[in-house]
Order: structure tokens, then C-alpha cells, then sequence
């Protein structure tokens, strides 16, 4: 007769096996199927949702003709409603990167959404600059800043441990998506039906897109039992932060108190110029100085879309293979010199070859710089990482609206835009330079005083 000690050994060890088969993920055969992780329909919510969002983006430069036509503001007024917007879509985003921590991303977002078609919708209505400053400058801005790729960023750090340079840079390319999408419509509705028309298209966008990230966005993998993918343990949902405004201006404090988010935030100030400021803002103007008709100006600043979305997903999958710094060098390098080239370019009405590799190559670059950026802010400050590239990415905006602003002003004072293009160009070498200079975190990275 076997010993009561063997029996309970014999039955204890069943009993351990069996337990561990059953924390075994099964196996597909016959019968069953290979579930997609949750995390990929949440980015694809997200993507849906910043394309929705990113018409908004595609109207300031489509306006400055036809408000100054209109209410014979200059374009340097008009242009500083646009560095409002600009400078408010950075601004915002750090704060909103800790609203999203403290109420979570579906309700920050559904309001975001909410308040761009409010301010977008206003327009209509406006007979003073002052107006245009409010709805289009303060209100879109805020909204639009809720909406910046900060909220990208949360969704990436909470969603994925692995590809995380590929879903942000996907995630990225869906504003050059929207730019896509809404673009054409809209050069074409400014063309044939005014400017308010193409307002109004801009807040039923924002609009349409809120039931969508009401019922289908989840704040934390762990609302719907699940890992983060890629992670190899249940990471469970933090408890909400209270204090947002605080925490973001505590991070900032305790990020700037070192040399790479000095850096950093200098190189993306550069970029924000170079595209959101410069190119988006003041093209399709620069364009039609030329003779070259609104809308086929407007169709090439949607190219730039169409290959920004390639440029900035290969960089998200370069990101993942290669130094970060050394990505964003060659970005603004190569940046740098075709906007020297872009004067050459624009002196005839019609689209040559040369034209549409500029526009080719220029896509390529657009935001390229956003993967790369990223990762470095995850690499130097971890779980603040989302907060920090929020406030990088309010100098890029400070950047985008200082230029909206002077390129209006060098329009009016030189009669082109020549200058703006050749300093622009100097400043991308400028940036290029900063980004070798930061040091990886395993380097020991010096505070400053």
C-alpha cells in the first residue's frame, strides 16, 4: 500500500502542472482562432480620431487670401491668429497629456473634439480680427492641443511594450492622413463656395469623430483584462493623478533641469517652424504670388501628406533599429537643403519635375523627426516621458507660430517669401547639429544649473 506522504506529493505536483498548463496561452489548431491584441484596434481608433481632428489643420493656409480679400486684414494679422492656434497646440499639451492621466484619454478627447467644432463652427460669423483671434486662434487651439501628438504618446507608452517606433510613427502619419483626406475638398470648397462652407466642413469633421471615441477608446489595457502588447506581466491600471496642471509644470521643472530636453525642445522648435509654421502655413500663399492656381497649390501640399504618411512610418520602423540621434541629424540635414533649393522652384506658375520632387522628398521628411523624438524622451525620463514630449512639442509649436507669424510680416515687407525660405534652411543645419550633441541616458547625462 503506497505511503499517504507519496499520495499527497503525487497529487500536490498533478495539481502544480496542471495549474501551470492552464496559465499557458492556448495554442491555435482546428477550431480556434488567433485573436488580435486589443491594443492594435485602440491605435486604430486612435488614428481614426486624429485624422478626424487633423482637418482643421489643413485650413490656415487655404484662408489668408480669401480673409484678406474679404476684410482687407493683413496678412500679418492674420497669420498672428494662426500663431495663436500654433503656439496654444503645444501649449496645451503637456496639460493634457496629465488631464488624460487624472480623467482619462476618452473624455479629454471627446471634449477636445467637442470644443474644435465649436470653435471652428464660429467663425462663420466673425466680422473683426479679434474674432478670428477667439475662435479660430484661442478656442481651435485649445482644442486642437488636447489633440497633439502627445495624445499619441499616451496611447503608445500605456498600450505597447514592443513597436512602439512603429505605432507612433503610424500614429503620426494619421494628421498627414487627415491633411490628405480634407485638403483637396477644402482648397475646392474655398474655390467654388467661399471660405465659410469649408469652416462649417471642418466642425461636423471634429464632430463625427466624438461617437468614435466615446464607445470604441479605452484608457488602460487592464479596463479590458489584457497586457500592454509585448509586455510579459499584467500591468495594472494606475489610480487617477490628481493635481494635472502641477504635475505637468512639476515635470517640466525636473526635465528642465537637463541638457537633453534643451536640446530636444530646440530641435523640435526648429521643425515646428520648418513645417506646421512655414510650408503648411505659407505655401499654398507663396504659390499663388507665382500664378499657380489655389487649388493645384493645395494638391501639393496634400502629396506632401500622401508621402509623409511612408516617410514617417519607415521612420518609426527605423527607430526601432537605429540611434535615435543620429535619425534625427540626417532629418534635418537633408531638411535644410532642400528648402534652400525651394526659391528656384516657385518662380513659374506651372508644376515642373523639379517641383514635384521637392514635394516628394519634403513629404519624406515632414515629421519624420517624431519617432525618433519620442523614443528619446522615453529614453532620458521613462514614465513622464508622454508629459515631457508635450512640452517638446509646445516649443515645436512655438516655433511653427513664430514663423507663421514673421512669414506674414516678410510678405508684407518684402513682396515674397525668399528670405523666410533661405533662413529656414540654416536653421535646420542648426538643428541637426543639436541633435549629435545629446547624450545617450547610459552616458551619464550632466544636469544643468
Amino acid at each position: 500500500m503506497e505511503p499517504v506522504a507519496g499520495r499527497k506529493l503525487y497529487v500536490v505536483t498533478q495539481t502544480s502542472e496542471a495549474a501551470a498548463v492552464a496559465r499557458q496561452p492556448p495554442k491555435p489548431g482546428r477550431g480556434s482562432r488567433i485573436r488580435v491584441h486589443r491594443a492594435w484596434f485602440v491605435a486604430a481608433v486612435t488614428f481614426v480620431t486624429i485624422i478626424g481632428a487633423a482637418a482643421f489643420r489643413s485650413v490656415p493656409g487655404l484662408l489668408i487670401d480669401p480673409l484678406h480679400d474679404e476684410f482687407d486684414w493683413s496678412r500679418g494679422t492674420i497669420g498672428a491668429a494662426v500663431s495663436v492656434n500654433l503656439a496654444l497646440y503645444g501649449l496645451t499639451a503637456p496639460f493634457a497629456a496629465a488631464l488624460m492621466d487624472r480623467f482619462g484619454i476618452r473624455r479629454v478627447v471627446a471634449v477636445a473634439l467637442t470644443v474644435i467644432a465649436l470653435g471652428s463652427g464660429l467663425t462663420v460669423w466673425m466680422t473683426a480680427a479679434w474674432q478670428l483671434m477667439l475662435c479660430w486662434g484661442l478656442l481651435v487651439g485649445l482644442g486642437s492641443g488636447s489633440m497633439a501628438l502627445a495624445f499619441a504618446a499616451t496611447v503608445t507608452n500605456r498600450w505597447f511594450t514592443e513597436r512602439r517606433g512603429l505605432v507612433s510613427g503610424i500614429l503620426t502619419a494619421a494628421s498627414a492622413s487627415g491633411q490628405l483626406i480634407f485638403l483637396p475638398l477644402l482648397s475646392w470648397i474655398v474655390e467654388r463656395h467661399d471660405w465659410r462652407p469649408a469652416a462649417v466642413t471642418v466642425a461636423l469633421a471634429a464632430l463625427a469623430v466624438v461617437p468614435f471615441v466615446w464607445l470604441l477608446l479605452r484608457d488602460h489595457p487592464a479596463d479590458v483584462g489584457q497586457k500592454p502588447y509585448g509586455a510579459t506581466e499584467f500591468v495594472p491600471k494606475p489610480a487617477p493623478v490628481p493635481g494635472a496642471a502641477r504635475r505637468a509644470v512639476t515635470v517640466l521643472f525636473s526635465a528642465a533641469r537637463t541638457g537633453p530636453f534643451w536640446l530636444l525642445a530646440g530641435t523640435f522648435a526648429i521643425c515646428g517652424a520648418s513645417t506646421n509654421g512655414l510650408i503648411q502655413t505659407h505655401f499654398v500663399p507663396a504659390a499663388h504670388d507665382h500664378g499657380m492656381p489655389l487649388t493645384t497649390a493645395a494638391s501639393l501640399l496634400a502629396v506632401i501628406g500622401v508621402f509623409d504618411v511612408v516617410g514617417t512610418i519607415a521612420s518609426g520602423w527605423f527607430t526601432d533599429r537605429f540611434e535615435a540621434r543620429r535619425l534625427l541629424a540626417v532629418y534635418y540635414s537633408l531638411r535644410g537643403v532642400s528648402l534652400l533649393f525651394l526659391p528656384l522652384l516657385l518662380v513659374t506658375p506651372s508644376v515642373q519635375p523639379p517641383m514635384i520632387f521637392f514635394i516628394v522628398f519634403y513629404g519624406l521628411d515632414w515629421v519624420a523627426t517624431v519617432p525618433p523624438t519620442l523614443a528619446l524622451c522615453r529614453e532620458q525620463y521613462g514614465e513622464d516621458s508622454a508629459i515631457v514630449f508635450g512640452w517638446v512639442l509646445a516649443s515645436h509649436q512655438v516655433g511653427a507660430a513664430l514663423v507663421a507669424f514673421l512669414g506674414g510680416v516678410a510678405r508684407d515687407t518684402f513682396g515674397s517669401y525668399d528670405v523666410v525660405w533661405y533662413a529656414s534652411g540654416a536653421l535646420c543645419a542648426v538643428a541637426a547639429l543639436m541633435a549629435l550633441v545629446i547624450r545617450r541616458r547610459g552616458a551619464g547625462v550632466e544636469a544643468m544649473a
